[in-house]
């Protein structure tokens, strides 16, 4: 595949991937009832979710970064 073809499907799978995260996330937070316990717990949740798609997306990049194999 080469890095145009990885760019576009990367594109793709990242809009996805972020989409689907933030419903999991926001459904994991409705289940364990983070709204109602204390505002630490709500901020320390929020704020690790929010930063957790990172690493996958990290690697997504990376992958479409690669440069074309000749």
């Amino acid at each position: 595949m080469n890095m145009r073809m990885r760019k576009l499907a990367g594109t793709v799978l990242l809009m996805v991937m972020i989409i689907v995260y933030a419903l999991v996330a926001m459904v994991v937070a409705v289940a364990l009832e983070v709204n109602t316990t204390s505002k630490f717990v709500e901020l320390a949740y929020y704020a690790i979710a929010g930063l957790l798609w990172v690493v996958p997306a990290a690697y997504i990049i990376k992958w479409m970064s690669r440069a074309d194999e000749r």
